[in-house]
């Protein structure tokens, strides 16, 4: 494969800003000199000989083996991605929770110690309370919007600490510079979930962590497409840690999503910007209604972690939590007024879409942890579209509206 129209802009791609290298990096055209990236269907490749294929089975020769352990489409994707995350190796992954178990699985013996932030993704959570434990892996759960917290967590065998941020689904933005600190004195490794920051606003790697994952599913994609997940860090961790991982457990992409995701990060920067700008209007508008008792979103000043989030973040994010005064009839009366903005448990979508994480995402904690992580039944979580932000104003407000009149008659 070549790469074929090269110039003197192209020849210069480590001073490409971010939407530059959102449509530009990575690719690699075949002979045809195509102008979107080829697709490549195939579970396989053909060798010209046998001496061929035994030397790109012993790595002389850097071509594709088998679609499980590389692909050219995929390769393309995970290129681009290593272009905006500032990395230098990454794979590929069939979905968000593939990316986040292969990070920490692949690092992590018996008898390993974690520490998590216990602000996690449902599914999250349970790979570090229930599988890691089931392997011998010990853990520990802890509030790590607090650093002492962390540091009071270490233990002798402690191997990795892994945190989102910010937090799904009640945006607490945790100091990963601080974290990191923390871990390397012990010779630990830090794992961050970027999903909620996008790598448009937040650059886990520039901050001290050592692995850096996303669900592609949401803003990569932003369209609903398509499933999708990646792991980014230094090839040297990749080649010692994930490389036989991934390939003998083969959570790979196809190639088709791959291509999916491509087209997604042509247009990342101006989708994540204009959510965002909508999700600060539609915080503001929330903070002033007396229907709504609580407003949280790093891009107001009164979100609870507001310092670390101006070090840290270049923006707010497209994401909001709110609770509805009352109760969960209240939230579900809410969201089932909503017009234009749609009832889903995705995020990061073109379209704008609302969730009640206690019955849903967050469903199967008990009603202790939900409590700890400020998920009350009041609480819904809305990531902010595409739409004119003025019909989304408009809607939320007719839907407050729905809930009053629900209280009158009730």
């Amino acid at each position: 494969m070549t790469d074929f129209g090269k110039n003197d802009a192209q020849s210069n791609r480590d001073t490409w800003r971010p939407a530059t290298r959102m449509v530009h990096s990575g690719t690699s055209r075949s002979q045809f000199g195509e102008t979107s990236e080829a697709m490549y269907l195939t579970q396989g490749f053909v060798y010209e000989s046998a001496e061929a294929a035994e030397a790109r089975f012993k790595g002389e020769d850097d071509g594709f083996i088998y679609s499980r352990y590389a692909n050219p489409t995929v390769d393309m994707f995970e290129k681009r991605m290593c272009a905006l995350e500032g990395a230098e190796d990454a794979r590929a992954t069939a979905s968000g929770m593939a990316a986040v178990s292969a990070a920490l699985l692949c690092q992590l013996n018996a008898g390993d110690h974690v520490v998590a932030a216990r602000a996690l993704f449902g599914s999250c959570r349970w790979v570090v309370e229930t599988l890691m434990p089931k392997y011998g892996v010990e853990t520990t759960l802890i509030d790590g919007t607090d650093l002492d917290n962390w540091q009071q967590a270490v233990k002798p065998n402690t191997k990795l600490f892994f945190l989102e941020s910010p937090t799904n689904p009640t945006l607490e933005v945790i100091d990963i510079a601080g974290v990191a600190t923390i871990a390397h004195a012990i010779g630990a490794r830090v794992v961050v979930d970027n999903v909620f920051a996008t790598p448009l606003y937040q650059k886990p790697l520039e901050l001290g962590a050592d692995v850096v994952v996303y669900s592609a599913t949401k803003h990569i994609d932003g369209q609903g497409r398509c499933l999708g997940g990646v792991v980014l860090s230094s090839k040297e961790w990749i080649d010692e840690n994930l490389h036989d991982y991934f390939r003998h457990t083969g959570p790979s992409l196809s190639p088709f999503n791959a291509w999916t995701l491509l087209k997604g990060l042509e247009t990342l920067p101006l989708r994540v910007k204009q959510q965002t700008q909508n999700a600060g209007v539609i915080a503001d508008f929330l903070a002033d209604q007396a229907s709504v008792s609580r407003v949280i979103y790093p891009g107001r000043a009164d979100h609870p972690q507001a310092d670390v989030v101006r070090r840290q973040m270049a923006a707010g994010s497209t994401l909001i939590a709110f609770d509805i005064a009352g109760d969960k009839k209240a939230a579900f009366d809410f969201t089932n007024a909503l017009q234009v903005v749609k009832i889903s448990n995705n995020l990061g979508d073109a379209k704008s879409l609302i969730t009640h994480p206690a019955t849903t995402t967050h469903k199967n904690l008990s009603d202790e942890a939900r409590a700890e992580l400020g998920i009350a039944d009041s609480t819904v979580r809305l990531s902010a579209g595409l739409e004119d932000v003025e019909d989304l104003i408009a809607d939320i407000e007719q839907a407050l509206a729905a809930v009053g009149r629900s209280r009158r008659a009730a």
